[in-house]
């Protein structure tokens, strides 16, 4: 087994090539009528053409995820459990409804989740059943003739009918011991939800998710305002997962922005929930070397102010990470240890924003030499908000450049109005690699982040 922590910022010629033959025979053999479009595939591919990043592990002390016995996926997989895959119907095969074999799937080329299994596309109104549609639901449940109760009816159940169907297509679950890894530089995993539930040891590497949309969002009032749009799909959720590691991803809303939905109630009828969240007592995590991108509320880490069993977990590593055009939650974090080092952040000029550290009940984030860029409207003071939370410790961080101290910036603008944080937060990060300027991190994470740019 080998182990990385820092990507190759230059392309090797000879992988890609091995990885384009691969592809070009898959193709070949999946041509109309082939039987492959219900199974996976296990590659018969030569060993020359077979990427070294399949059994690759997470380096010896990278992150939380490295704590105790590792990560290392299904590095241990036998030849029968190493698939490559080009459609959802293979990848589900593959994935065997979460099953703790020890496997490594490879994506190649684009795969929608939104197909059923002969692999036609599917839209919103091929799951829409029992009546339901848009305007009738607005029409049953808008709040000045319904009010602040919870949506309950006909129009809720057929909604709620209509969601299943579309679950079953879109949530697909990583069992313990998965190496799920994109092919080359074009590997996309499109409207699906990703989950990693109650899972220990897995890995996913060098993949683009993109666009978890959810056809049926639900209407929550709210007695003390208008309320809002909830919606169900996390592009990549852990739940209740350990020992998990998320390298050289792409995460982002790319084909239906949220931006551009209508607004309904007088709230944006929003499609996506979180990119990457972290709930349930999941724990030993490390993200590296991706990129978040386009979106309102990123990385939850930490599902609710109560959840008190959440104690001494969500140990979560991020390092070298750009949050590009995020609005919030980059991350948003409750009761965990959170290091957060050598990250990039970069707010567009016009694009939303609201912050980047949430810092929330009983979290404790160190967060070491990250860069952050931003448009001169938006306050240093800005990067951070609390709730309810009392710790952050920080050195080495810039802002357009300049070195900060987002503490003391942060308690002094919000003197009288919030509670001030300590820097007391009780440990200190071992299980890292090198701590670099913000200046350089930030250059190599826009060089080398991503999907497509692992080994």
């Amino acid at each position: 087994m080998t182990a990385r922590t820092r990507p190759a910022l230059r392309p090797r010629t000879g992988r890609r090539a091995a990885a384009a033959l691969v592809l070009l025979a898959g193709c070949l053999a999946l041509q109309p009528g082939a039987q492959a479009a219900t199974q996976a595939v296990t590659s018969a591919a030569p060993a020359a053409a077979v990427p070294d990043l399949d059994r690759e592990v997470l380096a010896a002390g990278d992150g939380w995820a490295a704590e105790g016995a590792g990560t290392t996926g299904g590095s241990a997989a036998d030849d029968a459990h190493v698939f490559t895959v080009r459609n959802r119907a293979q990848l589900a095969a593959a994935l065997d409804g979460g099953s703790s074999v020890p496997k490594i799937i490879r994506v190649a080329g684009t795969i929608d989740a939104n197909t059923d299994d002969r692999g036609r596309a599917l839209d919103c109104e091929d799951y829409a059943t029992d009546g339901y549609g848009l305007p009738a639901y607005l029409a049953a449940y808008d709040p000045r003739t319904w009010g602040a109760a919870k949506p309950s009816g006909p129009q809720e159940e057929a909604r709620k009918a209509s969601a299943a169907r579309q679950a079953e297509r879109v949530e697909l679950l990583v069992g313990s011991n998965t190496t799920l890894l994109g092919l080359g530089r074009g590997a996309v995993l499109k409207g699906a939800s990703l989950q990693v539930r109650d899972a220990d040891n897995v890995i996913v590497r060098n993949l683009e998710l993109r666009d978890a949309y959810d056809c049926f969002p639900v209407w929550q009032p709210n007695t003390g305002g208008l309320g809002d749009w909830k919606t169900a799909y996390d592009t990549l959720w852990l739940r209740g997962a350990t020992h998990v590691w998320v390298d050289h991803v792409t995460a982002s809303d790319k084909g239906h922005p949220d931006e551009k939905e209508p607004t309904h109630f007088g709230r944006n009828y929003l499609r996506h929930d979180g990119l990457l969240d972290i709930t349930n007592g999941s724990d030993l995590v490390t993200v590296s070397w991706s990129r978040f991108q386009g979106h309102d509320k990123a990385m939850l880490i930490g599902n609710g102010d109560g959840v008190t069993t959440d104690r001494g977990k969500l140990r979560v590593t991020l390092h070298h990470n750009e949050f590009d055009a995020v609005v919030q939650r980059a991350p948003r974090v409750r009761f965990g240890q959170v290091h957060l080092y050598n990250n990039r952040y970069v707010v567009p000029e016009g694009a939303a924003y609201r912050y980047s550290i949430g810092v929330s009940t009983e979290s404790r984030t160190v967060a070491e030499n990250n860069a952050f860029t931003a448009p001169g409207h938006i306050e240093v003071a800005d990067l951070l908000k609390s709730w309810n939370g009392s710790a952050l410790a920080q050195s080495g961080n810039e802002f357009n450049g300049f070195p900060v101290d987002l503490l003391a910036i942060y308690n002094a603008y919000n003197s009288g109005s919030e509670r001030d944080l300590t820097a007391d937060v009780g440990w200190t990060p071992t299980l890292h690699g090198p701590v670099d300027s913000a200046a350089r991190a930030a250059a190599d994470v826009a060089r080398g982040a991503g999907a497509g740019r692992a080994g």
